[in-house]
């Protein structure tokens, strides 16, 4: 009787429990930093953010999360070299997911955003290097991978940049600020909703089995766009003017005008990350129930069941619920100031780079881009408005990701396969 047939419920119930954890700390760390600018700026309060979340999360997760997902994610490894011994399979997928799981629960009691993406990619590259051996790994897209620490966050901080700069520009140069905001707002709005249309249809829609290709969606996006604009506008309307002593050039007013725009931006991002991320925590766990339903088999592809992306959107509620506050105030309010119109600049960059990566198919962290957004932001208005403390810390925490992922996987592993071998 193989290993597999004897232990199968077994490895179910871990890979359950280790999969929820996975997704725990996805919603402690990652979700928390995709609302960290809409809490950070004031535009909503941490309540608003978790409902928010919760919402926009769960049906990007539970929707469009249900990709067809590679057994092995990521296509790191060779799963040729697994069909003599499929447990190695089992007991490194486990390993993976707790690895991963141990780094972010880490991370986030520290308040380091972190990527998820990475965790789990240095686990499993972790226990394919040592436990199936060096040539078992993938290296060029690992590689690939690791190019993106430096493409992502350099793309969106420029973007950051730029996008504030203009609404400076446009708007806070303006003679009468507050009437420059309502004239230019149904264009950020545009953008905001076109972008956002963009990053669903492009990406967020492959899960369901609607590939609808650059162009198509592209096509799509602008009359979406058109439509959110509306909703902007009718909204902004009820914006009052309201004149304050202390603010002379009714800066305050134009703020309460961009807190409408980050209510947007904070649902599209809580949607288009739930869609692409929960796959991080479902991946593996789908990969070992795969197997075990199999016999041992290990299939090139496997499809998640329903209740497996569930269990992943139930986790990413929990985990930022009861953990989400630390990352939140690093990438809110740690970097740099933020306000709404900062805020509104920070994560449209971050969501026009989450698109233009899935266009060209570059691998990509939201962390890594989010962070980099808030840090063009803060550049825009000079040096002395970042906090150079935290931003070291992150960048540390970044560069320890990948081994500190690696390193727990090895080690859980060889524990299980004492355990079970």
């Amino acid at each position: 009787m193989s290993i597999i047939a004897q232990h199968g419920e077994i490895f179910i119930i871990l890979a359950c429990a280790f999969g929820f954890f996975m997704a725990w700390g996805v919603g402690a760390n990652d979700v928390a930093n995709a609302m960290g600018t809409s809490v950070g700026s004031r535009a909503i309060t941490i309540k608003q953010a978790i409902i928010i979340a919760v919402i926009f999360e769960f049906l990007g997760a539970y929707l469009a999360g249900g990709e067809v997902t590679d057994t092995v994610r990521k296509g790191i490894i060779d799963p040729t070299l697994l069909a003599n011994d499929p447990q190695l399979l089992v007991y490194g997928m486990l390993a993976s997911l707790l690895a991963a799981a141990i780094w972010l629960l880490i991370a986030s009691a520290r308040g380091w955003p972190v990527s998820t993406t990475h965790s789990i990619v240095g686990a499993i590259v972790g226990f394919a290097a040592v436990g199936l051996g060096m040539e078992a790994v993938a290296w060029g897209k690992v590689g690939q991978i690791a190019s993106s620490w430096v493409v992502s966050p350099l793309l969106a901080g420029t973007i950051a940049y730029l996008l504030f700069k203009s609404v400076q520009h446009l708007i806070f140069e303006a003679r009468d600020p507050f009437a420059s905001a309502k004239r230019y707002l149904p264009l950020y709005v545009f953008l905001v909703g076109f972008i956002v249309a963009m990053v669903t249809l492009n990406k967020g829609l492959k899960h369901v089995g609607l590939d609808l290709g650059f162009g198509l969606s592209f096509l799509l996006s602008i009359p979406i766009g058109l439509v959110i604009m509306g909703i902007g506008v009718l909204m902004e309307r009820r914006v009052v003017y309201e004149r304050r002593a202390d603010d002379n050039f009714g800066y305050g007013n134009v703020e309460r005008v961009f807190g409408v725009l980050m209510i947007f931006t904070a649902c599209a991002m809580a949607f288009a990350h739930g869609s692409n991320d929960v796959a991080n925590a479902v991946g593996p766990l789908a990969a070992v129930v795969d197997v075990v339903h199999r016999g041992g088999a290990v299939g090139g592809s496997a499809v998640v069941p329903w209740w497996v992306l569930l269990l992943g959107g139930i986790g990413i509620v929990v985990g930022l619920v009861t953990y989400g506050h630390k990352v939140i105030a690093t990438v809110g309010t740690g970097i740099t100031e933020l306000t709404p119109s900062r805020g509104f600049a920070a994560t449209l960059a971050a969501a026009t780079t989450v698109v233009l990566a899935s266009g060209t198919g570059l691998p990509i962290s939201t962390t890594h881009t989010l962070v980099g957004a808030v840090l063009g932001v803060g550049l825009a208005r000079g040096m002395s408005a970042l906090n150079l403390r935290v931003i070291g810390t992150i960048i540390m925490s970044w560069l320890i990701t990948l081994p500190a992922g690696a390193g727990l996987a090895i080690l859980f592993f060889f524990m299980f396969k004492g355990i079970f071998g």
